[in-house]
């Protein structure tokens, strides 16, 4: 196998070449731990000091005899030629509440501008979903009031065959009534295993979730008729481009939530929530109200 190695330190804008020692031991240590191409040249340049002391930016290029197999790696050697180190810089500037969307959908508990918001991503036919949300939300809303806001988006799975049509139907509702949403998704989840009877027939899993979403808007007395076109259309546009802002959030199994933008996946004990909330409040400059309940319950991971 050919290769060539070229080390170079560039200090005034002068390159001085690094020791053929030291030029050994980095090629060394690449070759022994990137997955480089068959029949590699390397360069690499070392160009002025790092946000890091005692350390230089070290640059290497490689590039395979073999067409289109070429590429950069980043790293940092120190400046006596000892150690080479890998460095990665996130920007935390941001606050990470607003990378998670939540605008325009219904909400229960605080108000839009509560110091708090816990945005969960749901699948209506996820049996760990239905566990936290028949455990978790209520203890939210008892213990911290108008100081967190509760807000799902949905994320239906194409492993449950009515959880698309489901989050259609409740969407549907949403358009006109908070209250209707969030009691449609209450009822869908404590009933999700009775859907389609018995033999767990789709179309009649369909059936009953309209007439669900359907019996709640006509309580919220919303536009009937609206209701029923939404529902009989079965626009999946907005759960769509739910899955798509979720995955670019990572999500890959629900339940997974996110409070002020901070992530946490699976079925998990309600006191580790009251923690997290905690600590989002005081970090949102307010006082966490007392802990008033011990419950514990929980466990696992969804899908």
């Amino acid at each position: 196998m050919a290769f060539v190695v070229c080390l170079m330190l560039l200090r005034g804008g002068v390159a001085e070449e690094l020791s053929p020692a030291v030029r050994q031991r980095v090629e060394a240590l690449v070759r022994s731990r990137v997955d480089l191409p068959p029949a590699a040249t390397l360069t690499f340049t070392v160009v002025g000091p790092s946000e890091l002391p005692g350390f230089d930016k070290l640059s290497i290029h490689f590039e395979s005899v073999f067409a289109g197999s070429s590429g950069d790696i980043a790293l940092l050697v120190a400046t006596d030629g000892s150690r080479v180190a890998q460095l990665s810089i996130y920007d935390v500037a941001a606050n990470p509440r607003g990378q998670v969307p939540f605008a325009g959908r219904p909400g229960r508990g605080g108000p839009v501008d509560a110091p708090v918001v816990f945005v969960g991503f749901d699948d209506l036919e996820c049996p760990f979903c239905a566990v936290l949300h028949k455990e978790l939300f209520p203890a939210l809303t008892e213990h911290y009031g108008k100081q967190v806001r509760v807000v799902y988006q949905s994320f239906p799975s194409d492993g449950h065959p009515w959880a698309m049509h489901a989050a259609i139907d409740t969407d549907c509702l949403g358009e006109q009534s908070s209250a209707g949403y969030w009691a449609a998704v209450d009822a869908i989840h404590a009933h999700a295993g009775e859907y389609g009877g018995s033999e767990r027939k789709l179309a009649l899993a369909d059936e009953e979730l309209d007439a669900e979403t359907m019996a709640e808007g006509r309580r919220e007395h919303v536009d009937e008729a609206k209701l029923k076109a939404c529902v009989v259309k079965q626009d999946n546009a907005a759960e769509k481009a739910n899955l798509v802002v979720g995955a670019k959030l990572g999500v890959a199994k629900t339940p997974t939530f996110f409070i002020n933008g901070v992530k946490f996946e699976g079925d998990v004990p309600i006191e580790f929530v009251f923690d997290m909330v905690d600590e989002a409040l005081k970090a949102a400059g307010q006082v966490p109200p007392a802990r008033v309940r011990a419950s514990g319950v929980g466990t696992g991971a969804g899908k």
